[in-house]
């Protein structure tokens, strides 16, 4: 069997090639792209042992280059929002170009998502990976410091490992997260408004009209974002809650209870009639959960299927949106001589 092969993607409009890499071990087969260090499809057993992707994405470059919601990308070098495009570091301020109602979303309209990685393939009796590394010079879109940043994915058993690292010759603020949307259905799986997650959370993070933190986080007793026990994601989502009409359903920060620097619990995933199970495992302070509200059928996925409202949801890992201007929230600052590190394990499993 072939652990990993390369082989051409395509061409962006700017002349340069992209490469997808596929990771197979016997059991998880995952494609990786060069543009975005992007996702592109993940194969996983069901209950059955039959395989079937369960994130969405596209078949062809084509779908990536044009409009789409980071499906399967590394966003950057902030993910989730930040107020207006701006923040101030260490007395002097700084815009990003904003690109989603006012505020700067997922590093600006040409984030990480839309940038051609550089790749390292790692085959060896010990690991199985794919290192992606992408150097971002001082202002580009308005950030200060040249921002070296890699991300690599393992695969080992039923388990993909995300490790993320960068450093900066500059002050900095930096907040990076995977935005793959899934669906443990598989292709055809339809909403996921039955599959049932559990988020470890007392807390989550109430946000404006525009998706902005309104201030301190809030306990989730008594609220639909009480997922500290397994329910559908559908249960709650259509309650008269100002909450779930901001985000028109659920796309808010978890703040997770014990977090620490190695990877804990963040959330888990169940496909019921499959049988699939998702325990996503990190070391960053909080998760953003977004049920996929969005789609409406207007984006072509794979096979040229319509992507409809909710069939696939995120389960993004990071740090608390606008947190540069929230100094009571975790520091997002990354200095001279400081690593950033980060780790996220996605772990597949049946029940």
């Amino acid at each position: 069997m072939t652990r990993l092969r390369s082989e051409p993607f395509g061409v962006t409009a700017a002349g340069k090639s992209v490469e997808r890499y596929v990771l197979d071990n016997g059991h998880i087969e995952v494609s990786l792209l060069t543009w975005g260090a992007t996702v592109q499809s993940l194969l996983v057993p069901d209950r059955y042992s039959d395989q079937s992707d369960v994130v969405l994405g596209f078949d062809e470059l084509a779908g990536y280059l044009g409009d789409h919601p980071y499906l399967g990308a590394v966003v950057g070098r902030y993910a989730n929002r930040i107020a207006r495009g701006r923040f101030t570091l260490d007395g002097v301020d700084f815009q990003i170009p904003t690109n989603v109602r006012g505020s700067a979303l997922h590093g600006g309209p040409e984030g990480f998502h839309r940038q051609v990685w550089a790749a390292r393939a790692i085959d060896t009796p010990d690991e199985l990976a794919v290192e992606f590394s992408h150097l971002s010079p001082h202002d580009t879109m308005g950030f200060p410091g040249t921002l070296d940043t890699t991300v690599a994915y393992s695969l080992d058993g039923g388990d993909i490992r995300i490790d993320y690292r960068a450093t900066s010759d500059r002050p900095t603020i930096l907040n990076l997260t995977q935005h793959s949307y899934f669906n443990l259905a598989g292709l055809l799986g339809g909403s996921i408004e039955s599959h049932e997650l559990e988020m470890p959370a007392s807390r989550y993070l109430p946000v404006d009209s525009d998706s902005i933190p309104l201030g301190q986080t809030a306990a989730v007793d008594g609220t639909p974002f009480d997922f500290r026990r397994p329910k559908p994601v559908g249960r709650d989502i259509g309650l008269a809650d100002e909450q779930l009409t901001h985000g028109r359903g659920f796309d808010h920060s978890w703040v997770l209870d014990g977090s620490s620097t190695s990877p804990s619990l963040a959330a888990r995933l169940f496909e019921a009639r499959t049988g699939r199970m998702l325990e996503v495992l990190t070391s960053e302070p909080a998760v953003q959960f977004y049920s996929g509200n969005q789609l409406d059928g207007s984006l072509r996925g794979k096979r040229g299927r319509p992507y409809q409202g909710r069939e696939g949801l995120c389960l993004e890992t990071q740090h608390l949106p606008d947190s540069p201007n929230r100094p009571g929230f975790p520091s997002v600052v990354l200095r001279p001589g400081e690593e950033f590190r980060s780790t996220t394990i996605w772990r597949f499993s049946t029940a």
